[in-house]
């Protein structure tokens, strides 16, 4: 080990033990938060052992002083005293696995190049992710194997919202993932499934941000990715309200948008009925069982209309989800259909919750369930196989119809993932997941996303989730998160047990966190490291799109008459 930047001493004033110990500063030198500190000891029969750490406190006092009154007097030459620095190091790797004290008085270093590789683990990473810069201005990776699957998956993102910036975060991982050629060969067919659930902001990953400039560009190169907005991004919004023609329902952007829903015949037969029940449940309620029982009954009998997606049921035409909704009433309230329909054992109070809630979605889901409109199934249908990106705008529909739309797809790409084998990898990222996937009560979707999380991995189902507070999420999907990331935190919710893995020092740090400064926990690393990530190279809103130099000018005044051009008659 070089000791070219020697910061200080082992200290002796406080216990020194193979997981924590003191430096006391030298007064020429400085140890801030996030500084990577290595040292060495000589073991007799074991030889040279090096212990790193990264700096999670430093205090500053005057050695001398008794009272705090003593400050004055120091300050005025009255009493002697010297002002002192200790900073504590948390240990993150010891070589060889000897576990030692760092002897008081040896020197300590800062630890720079192959030697903070050494310490942060990144010397052991086959493939990595940069995720950002240190605090030292190097960048900071995350073991690739933790997110594809190999050893570990998922990333579970928390903060405050519009503080935070857990989506940028999220969008800037993904850039990383795909633009780096971390993922090799399998880049190819590697997905990104987006649902944004705030704004038209998410709309615009294909366009150069206006304010990419030299300076952005280098900070991007230092993480060795480049200075760019996505690739192959596909587009969905809902289609418009009142409209015939199937126009999505967005403002900001005017082409490249498909509007997506499903027909009543898709309805039936694939038994979406359960995800318009996606509200956590409570366990008493018996009315579920009328919901499988109505589902399984329209598969059996609805039979399509073709064309614009009606069905006919027992000579009955029901091209609207509203004629649905009333027709599966009637059958519940008929006395001659109703054991057919809701089960012979089932009770009046079950049926008549059933219908309360059925009729109560019409307004949620009747602008995405169809059988009025044409289009092809390829334009509206949404999917991944013909994209790398693909983001569905949600941010129109109320939260029963985003839980509807999300439930969805992801039962449909999780089946499809099943038949295509686990060679490709699909990452899904969702934000609010404290509403989709709640701690408390079931719904299909809880259920899908609990099932993603626990053997997604397997499928090379790679979870994003983004949460305003992780203990609201149900456990079991925290838990399977191998990558955990923390931005701005409320001080209740940083208190919270969810949180165990920041030191008490990063705890608190986290309810100060500036926008970009995010706390990154992997499983190699026993402390998270905290780094910054440059701004998005992507538009974020309309305002941010670069003008579009590649156009052809227009040619307005093409038809303006030359000298030189032949008389008209």
């Amino acid at each position: 080990m070089s000791e070219v930047d020697p910061v200080g001493l082992i200290a002796g004033t406080t216990d020194s033990t193979p997981l924590r110990f003191g430096v006391a500063v030298g007064s020429d030198a400085y140890l801030q938060l996030d500084d990577v500190v290595t040292t060495t000891r000589d073991v007799a029969g074991v030889g040279i052992v090096r212990t790193s750490g990264i700096v999670t406190q430093v205090a500053a006092r005057h050695e001398g002083a008794s009272y705090g009154s003593d400050t004055f007097l120091i300050a005025e030459g009255v009493l002697p005293a010297h002002v002192q620095e200790i900073a504590e190091i948390t240990t993150t790797r010891v070589i060889p696995e000897c576990y030692v004290p760092p002897s008081p008085g040896t020197v300590a270093v800062r630890a720079t190049g192959a030697e903070r590789d050494e310490a942060l683990y990144f010397d052991t990473m086959e493939h990595r992710v940069a995720v950002g810069l240190g605090r030292d201005g190097q960048p900071v990776y995350v073991n690739l194997e933790f997110l594809d699957g190999t050893r570990g998956a998922h990333v579970s993102i928390s903060g405050i919202s519009g503080v935070a910036t857990k989506t940028s975060f999220a969008l800037f991982l993904l850039h990383s993932l795909f633009s780096s050629g971390v993922l090799g060969r399998r880049s190819l067919n590697a997905k990104a499934l987006i649902f944004a659930v705030k704004g038209e902001d998410l709309l615009f990953l294909d366009k150069p941000n206006v304010r990419l400039d030299d300076d952005l560009v280098a900070e991007y190169a230092r993480l060795g990715l480049p200075a760019g907005p996505f690739e192959s991004v596909r587009f969905f919004a809902p289609p418009t309200p009142g409209d015939q023609t199937g126009r999505p329902n967005v403002a900001g952007r005017t082409s490249g948008v498909d509007a997506f829903w499903w027909s009543i015949s898709e309805f039936c037969t694939e038994e979406l009925l359960p995800y318009v029940f996606a509200d956590a449940e409570d366990d008493r309620n018996q009315y579920t069982i009328v919901v499988h029982q109505v589902a399984a009954r329209l598969r059996a009998c609805a039979q399509s209309l073709g064309g614009s997606g009606g069905v006919t049921i027992a000579g009955t035409q029901i091209r609207t989800y509203e004629d649905l909704v009333e027709y599966v009433a009637e059958r519940l309230q008929d006395d001659t259909t109703r054991a057919d329909w809701a089960g012979a054992a089932t009770t009046a109070g079950s049926i008549n919750a059933f219908i309360r809630r059925l009729r109560s979605s019409l307004r949620a889901i009747g602008p995405i369930i169809r059988g009025d409109l044409t289009a092809a199934e390829a334009n509206r249908r949404i999917t991944t196989a013909n994209s790398r990106v693909t983001v569905v705008d949600l941010h129109t529909l109320p939260e029963r119809a985003q839980r509807f739309v999300v439930g969805v797809v992801l039962a449909a790409e999780t089946a499809a993932k099943e038949r295509a084998g686990t060679g490709n990898l699909l990452f899904t990222m969702l934000d609010e997941l404290n509403k989709h996937a709640p701690r408390e009560g079931n719904s299909p979707i809880k259920d899908l996303l609990l099932d993603i999380a626990e053997r997604g991995r397997s499928l090379g189902i790679i979870l994003v989730g983004a949460q305003q507070t992780a203990s609201e999420v149900e456990r079991r999907i925290v838990s399977n998160s191998s990558v955990r990331i923390v931005g701005r935190l409320d001080p209740a919710e940083a208190a919270r047990p969810e949180y165990g893995f920041l030191p008490s020092s990063q705890r608190q740090r986290a309810t100060l966190a500036k926008p970009g400064a995010m706390f990154v926990s992997q499983p190699e690393i026993p402390v998270p490291l905290a780094v910054e990530f440059p701004f998005p190279a992507w538009a974020t809103r309309l305002s941010e799109c670069a003008p579009d130099t590649s156009a052809p000018p227009s040619n307005v005044l093409s038809r303006i008459a030359a000298n030189n051009d032949p008389a008209p008659f």
